[in-house]
């Protein structure tokens, strides 16, 4: 089941909070004692952060997430994701905040820099004016790292990655789930948004992530057919499935429901139809398949509908380099308001290049 810890950091109390939830998901995802000691520190950092710069705080998501296989044959192996996101005054020298030790009374940095080093992956985006969004992840395992990056590498690392963000509506579960799995030269990515929220919505998402994992093989069209029946027995999920064929150059889409889908292209935005119905209670007789060519300019977005509809991604942000977590975070945040409050589970996955500078 998707647990996600949804923390508001507004109080130095909420600071602990932070690090007690990371010591929880931690110890469910069996992490040895000196990853989660890692976790805490990175949660705790992060936390700190917003409270004392970010102009009033911010919003700590923390979850349990696939860590790439580095190929077919590999075990996934879990690490946790912790995501930082405010809407405070930015970070005016990211460079200088990413060093050890760095501190202004204007901007968030105290601690990104010890972050940077304990975590597996970390990014950071931060607009002067609109606030930041910082992501870590600890893998349960100490993974290789590039000299020139710092960041884990692969030599079979796939032209593409995905990431994402899950926000729960009720706390603790959260009644939409994603993943992304590799099989051969078929990357493929679902996002499943159970009907409702709560413990049966989750249920139903889970049971279509389950069902990815063991037919990641199959085209979108085949793979909702067999994910009909798998979800028969639960409330249903409106499933949308992107697949991105590696030899061929491109990406094959089919959903059923109000899953959102958009794919970027020479800079040009499409919407990704999906056809009306409900997985595993009302699968309509025929599918869409779209295809579309994949390049290194591509970019595609699966969200759920807790998601206002207009969402736009902020000219200027470099998705092509940034975690596609931090990418998801960046729309999620920037279509939040106190005018549209949040009314269901919101989840945003993104699929973009890897790029080359990754490699060793």
């Amino acid at each position: 089941m998707t647990r996600v810890r949804d923390v508001p950091v507004h109080d130095p109390t909420r600071v602990r909070d932070v690090r007690v939830a990371a010591n929880d998901a931690c110890g469910q995802a069996g992490f040895p004692a000196d990853r989660t000691a890692a976790a805490e520190l990175v949660a705790t950092e992060l936390a700190t952060n917003l409270l004392k710069h970010a102009g009033g705080g911010g919003q700590i998501l923390i979850e349990t997430v696939d860590a790439e296989p580095a190929s077919d044959a590999s075990a996934t192996q879990p690490a946790l994701q912790i995501v930082a996101i405010d809407h405070g005054p930015g970070i005016p020298d990211l460079p200088a905040a990413l060093g050890d030790g760095f501190s202004t009374t204007a901007s968030l940095g105290a601690g990104l820099g010890t972050c940077r080093r304990l975590a597996d992956v970390f990014d950071v985006h931060s607009t002067p004016g609109h606030g930041t969004v910082a992501l870590a992840r600890i893998h349960a395992s100490a993974r290789a790292r590039s000299s020139r990056t710092g960041q884990p590498y692969r030599r079979d690392a796939a032209p593409v990655r995905a990431g994402g963000v899950n926000i729960p509506f009720v706390a603790g579960d959260s009644g939409d789930g994603w993943a992304c799995v590799r099989s051969g030269e078929r990357i493929t990515v679902l996002l499943a948004d159970g009907l409702g929220h709560g413990p049966a919505a989750a249920d139903a998402s889970d049971a279509a992530v389950r069902k990815l994992r063991q037919d990641a093989d199959l085209t979108p069209p085949e793979l909702l057919k067999v994910l009909h029946g798998a979800l028969r027995n639960t409330r249903g999920a409106a499933v949308a499935v992107a697949q991105l064929d590696l030899a061929a150059g491109r990406l094959a889409f089919s959903g059923v429901g109000n899953v959102g889908a958009r794919f970027r292209s020479g800079g040009n935005w499409q919407h990704l139809l999906s056809h009306p119905g409900i997985v595993g209670a009302h699968r309509p007789a025929h599918l869409p398949h779209q295809r579309l060519p994949w390049s290194s300019d591509c970019l595609l977005v699966l969200h759920s509908d807790g998601l206002p509809s207009r969402w736009s991604l902020k000219a200027g942000v470099p998705s092509s380099t940034l975690d596609p977590a931090v990418t998801a975070a960046l729309i999620v945040r920037d279509a939040s308001s106190s005018a549209r409050p949040v009314r269901d589970d919101t989840t945003v996955a993104v699929l973009s290049p890897t790029p080359s500078d990754r490699e060793p």
